[in-house]
């Protein structure tokens, strides 16, 4: 018996039971997607960050409302984030104050309503896949750990049908499930690592979309005019 042989990774692999494979298989597919979903994640979060910055510089030059909206509503460029929020509270305040019989309130109701409204989806859209590194990093080191405890099972088992049992004879089998346990923390880090970073991330967006919120209700609140009695 070729111990060294028997020893390299790719024969482990090849060797290993039918049920140590699925398991290694289904933890390379795992890594493959969370790899996918983090680079993903990396450059949405980007540029949503790089969006916002432009966005709020914009905003607080003091340029026109209006010929902000015009901007951002005529859609030669993809909107996205605060500038989605804005377009939705500016729109939705336009809206209601054309109608006139609504009073202050009613119309910063509504304007705030199209505003949380917006915030809900820009966050909905950056929190995308966030659960499935979340469930990559939690589920992949206990799966991995299965294909272990089985293949060192299948491992003992076979020391049924021989008379002295070596090292040799263990060695393989101990070998090949070890290597699920490595494959499980190889895809469950990288997937802890980018959730904690990106949620991170969402959060302070979230608190700047949350503050954008309040500080341009104060502005159109100041641009509501009474009506007449």
């Amino acid at each position: 018996m070729n111990v060294t042989q028997d020893l390299s990774f790719f024969n482990l692999v090849l060797n290993a039971s039918v049920l140590v494979q699925g398991v290694m298989l289904m933890l390379l597919l795992a890594s493959l997607m969370s790899w996918w979903t983090i680079f993903q994640k990396l450059f949405s979060i980007r540029h949503a960050v790089k969006h916002t910055d432009r966005f709020e510089e914009e905003f607080w030059s003091g340029a026109d409302l209006s010929n902000l909206y015009q901007r951002v509503s005529s859609g030669r460029q993809a909107v996205m984030g605060m500038e989605k929020i804005f377009e939705a509270g500016f729109r939705e305040f336009l809206k209601l104050k054309r109608q006139g019989r609504l009073d202050n309130t009613a119309i910063m109701e509504g304007t705030r309503r199209a505003m949380k409204a917006a915030y809900q989806r820009e966050m909905d859209y950056l929190e995308s896949g966030l659960a499935f590194l979340a469930s990559v990093g939690s589920v992949s080191p206990y799966v991995g750990l299965f294909g272990t405890v089985w293949g060192i099972m299948n491992a003992f088992r076979g020391l049924s049908n021989v008379v002295q049992a070596t090292l040799a004879h263990v060695a393989p089998g101990i070998a090949e499930a070890l290597i699920a346990t490595a494959m499980g923390l190889f895809s469950a880090i990288p997937a802890v690592l980018a959730y904690n970073r990106y949620a991170h991330d969402i959060d302070r967006l979230g608190t700047r979309f949350e503050s954008f919120i309040e500080e341009f209700s104060n502005i159109l609140q100041r641009q509501v005019v009474t009506p007449a009695v």
